[in-house]
């Protein structure tokens, strides 16, 4: 399994200006290339480095590996969609091979610039240490607010795939971040409270104007999404664990189009835009990837609308929030739970699925559920 450690880059000031020139002149490169494709509707790259590769040396002044890897991003845009003029921005990510970057141990990276190679010291944590050891392929320098990155492709053992016995449903959602259909889930109020904290502060040092207070916005971006990221990164390890240890699989909404199919208030629409829905996605499918767990996606519609016990879905059966209450049987339960349980339903609606017990308000299986069809 393929996975990607990102590494900071530490460069003194004349070293950021040609890692950053490098990148500006990459990008034109990249380009100038990308409208030649276009024009001439070629997405082979051994017919486009043909076409360009001396063009792109003798005017970009690109060594001969960059010119070829410019050639490979440009092909592979353009592999997607030949329809579209692809444009790559100053700031777009260039692309290195082990040809072209090295690594002086665990402290310094070997990087080809356009004032030749540079030894920049590095800062990776204890993850990445232990995971450099296993080698690497392509890997992606990347600027973000003023900051370098290396994003590193490398190679993980994955266990076999376990036979599901069964399977978690686990529902995302903005007031819990995830919860799952044991019952189990984690509160959003604590990432909440630090957006709403950093929006106030990144708003009033923005009205300052001053270089250093956009410095501090920058550095107070970089903080916030560290701190959602371990909180994904949390949950994440805690589904999985579970998961593996009972045996089960773990079943996921697909959230494509989510931000454009979903609505919400307007005073929920920085919570809804700023949640990262696909960051805790993608960190549940790599870490069961690794562990054996087997990952699925359903098809999100009415999975917080239908009934888990009857099948009835209609709107006016999402109370509030929080509060799920059917108008056809009367079950009451926990709206995030309600949806997780749905999720994690085998698709054939007349096999056993599970009810709400009145006695303990959990919920247990009932061998014979009226068929419904989603939609």
């Amino acid at each position: 399994m393929k996975v990607v450690l990102q590494i900071k880059l530490l460069p003194d000031e004349i070293q950021h200006a040609a890692l950053k020139d490098t990148m500006r002149v990459f990008n034109e490169a990249c380009n100038f290339i990308a409208e030649v494709a276009f024009r001439e509707q070629c997405a082979s790259k051994f017919v486009l480095q043909k076409r360009v590769y001396d063009d792109v040396r003798k005017q970009f002044g690109l060594s001969a590996q960059l010119t070829i890897r410019a050639i490979a991003k440009v092909v592979e845009a353009y592999k997607r969609d030949k329809s579209k003029h692809c444009f790559f921005r100053p700031t777009g990510a260039v692309v290195y091979d082990q040809r072209i970057l090295s690594f002086k141990g665990l402290e310094a990276a070997s990087i080809l610039t356009l004032q030749g190679r540079l030894t920049i010291p590095m800062h990776m944590g204890e993850y990445q240490r232990l995971k450099m050891g296993r080698g690497h392929g392509q890997a992606d320098l990347v600027l973000v607010d003023g900051v370098f990155y290396l994003l590193l492709v490398i190679e993980t053992p994955t266990a076999p795939p376990i036979d599901p016995k069964d399977f978690i449903g686990v529902d995302l959602g903005i007031v819990q971040i995830a919860s799952d259909s044991d019952g189990e889930s984690f509160s959003g109020e604590t990432v909440e409270n630090t957006r709403r904290r950093y929006h106030e502060l990144r708003k009033a040092l923005q009205a300052r104007g001053s270089r250093s207070a956009r410095r501090h916005v920058q550095r107070i971006r970089r903080k916030e999404s560290r701190f959602r990221r371990n909180q994904n990164h949390v949950i994440s390890k805690k589904l999985v664990e579970k998961a593996k240890d009972t045996g089960r699989g773990i079943k996921l909404e697909n959230l494509k189009h989510i931000r454009e199919r979903t609505t919400v208030r307007k005073s929920d629409r920085a919570k809804h835009s700023g949640w990262s829905f696909f960051q805790l996605q993608s960190f549940i499918d790599y870490k069961a990837k690794r562990e054996g767990v087997v990952v699925q996606y359903v098809d999100p519609r009415n999975t917080s609308r239908r009934c888990a016990i009857c099948g009835h879905t209609e709107k006016a059966n999402r109370k509030t929030q929080s509060r799920f209450h059917c108008v056809s049987c009367g079950q009451v339960a926990n709206a995030d739970k309600n949806a997780a349980i749905n999720i994690a339903a085998p698709a054939h609606v007349n096999e056993p699925i599970v009810a709400h017990d009145d006695n303990n308000g959990g919920f247990r299986v009932q061998p014979q559920a009226p068929s419904f069809r989603a939609g």
